[in-house]
């Protein structure tokens, strides 16, 4: 690939994932919730391990079979909506006595980065955003138009690691001076899955977008 483009689309991915959207939004509140560690193992699910399952089909163009099938991607998007909805139920539920008693949920690296897995690859917007936009980088003339869009999705996915990586790290801090106060925590909680609970909504009545 030319450099200057390579550079030109990092750049340029590098910016728009840095607005707050699903994906960022469940990091931040494992980090609050669970800290950095917790967040940070999310963050390799939602990005490598997602990565592991798009991109082959991407770059080989299967995925274009999805987007070519309304019924398959309505399909997917109410499974993503769904899944953040029980994800936010799950932060509402807990109590102050639950809390107190050190007995709130804990999610284990494998879990946290299965769930980070499971929610990007439910989301057909990831999967939509990389069939639409990768190929405007890819120049045939340059070589195997697969080899390039493998490179190009895998350089996103870094890029993912690097975004969502901040995101995790910053609420981790935040997360430990909440730790400390059961009754700010509690809150949090509640807030946090008013929000997820929202962006499931949100994802099911426009898309996701």
């Amino acid at each position: 690939m030319d450099t200057h483009l390579w550079f030109a689309f990092v750049g340029t991915v590098i910016l728009l994932q840095m607005p707050p959207g699903p994906d960022s939004m469940l990091v931040m509140a494992r980090g609050i919730g669970q800290g950095r560690g917790t967040a940070l193992f999310t963050v390799v699910g939602m990005t490598l391990g997602a990565g592991l399952v798009q991109l082959p089909p991407i770059a080989l163009g299967v995925s274009s079979l999805l987007r070519a099938s309304p019924l398959a991607f309505d399909a997917l998007r109410w499974a993503g909506a769904a899944y953040l909805v029980w994800l936010g139920i799950r932060l509402l539920s807990g109590t102050k006595e639950d809390l107190e008693v050190d007995q709130i949920r804990r999610v284990g690296p494998l879990a946290a980065m299965r769930e980070g897995m499971v929610a990007n690859l439910i989301n057909p917007w990831p999967m939509t955003f990389m069939i639409a936009f990768l190929p405007q980088f890819v120049d045939p003339t340059r070589g195997s138009v697969w080899l390039q869009m493998l490179l190009l999705g895998a350089t996103q996915k870094l890029t993912g690691v690097l975004v969502l990586g901040t995101y995790a790290v910053a609420s981790g801090i935040l997360g430990e001076w909440i730790m400390r106060r059961p009754g700010i925590r509690l809150w949090q909680q509640r807030i946090a899955g008013c929000c997820i609970v929202g962006l499931g909504v949100r994802m099911a009545v426009g898309g996701g977008k």
